[in-house]
């Protein structure tokens, strides 16, 4: 598993907030934002994640005088990320963020003939990582790709996104912080 912070964006249109005024943009505060409809959107692979609310919450709502929305919100995500370590400590690994519509109780997820979920961009400008944002002590992050798919089932299709982020251990991590140790406790009972 692993674990991202994130600002997460999500854009759409609806109709029915069009307007016309001195304004081409709107911004909501938190206490607006939660009187319109948004997406119920999850992380499929999820195992945690928590909205940021430090001195306030972390989302920012803006409508466009043409109805389209964006929505902002920091997120920290703890999502699983299977592992192949027949490799260790030269492997590389490619953990998914699968996120998509949730389901209500009894009740479906937005099929997509209700819900569409796209990329608003390519693959290097959907999923940005801040340049400061990558450093890790096991691993060097060496490129993300974006993907799409539609799960069908009895009562419709859904669309699940998915970023993934491609990892390749970093070798001198561990010379140093076993092998070394290793060899010198060999070494050293001799």
């Amino acid at each position: 598993e692993y674990t991202i912070d994130v600002f997460f964006r999500q854009k759409w249109k609806d109709e029915r907030l069009k307007f016309k005024g001195p304004m081409n943009i709107l911004r909501l505060n938190n206490l607006m934002a939660s009187k319109i409809w948004t997406p119920d959107t999850f992380f499929h692979n999820g195992k945690k994640s928590v909205a940021h609310n430090m001195t306030m919450p972390n989302k920012l709502l803006r409508i466009q005088d043409d109805g389209t929305l964006l929505y902002t919100m920091r997120l920290t995500v703890q999502a699983e990320c299977p592992m192949h370590l027949e490799d260790f400590p030269m492997d590389a690994h490619s953990c998914p963020l699968k996120f998509g519509s949730c389901k209500y109780g009894d009740g479906d997820a937005y099929t997509t003939s209700e819900v569409t979920y796209i990329w608003t961009y390519n693959a290097s400008d959907s999923v940005q990582v801040a340049p400061d944002g990558s450093r890790l002590n096991q691993y060097d992050l060496l490129g993300q790709s974006i993907g799409k798919e539609t799960i069908k089932s009895s009562t419709g299709e859904y669309t699940v996104m998915t970023a993934h982020f491609h990892l390749k251990r970093k070798i001198g991590y561990f010379v140093i912080q076993t092998y070394l140790p290793c060899i010198m406790t060999v070494i050293l009972s001799q």
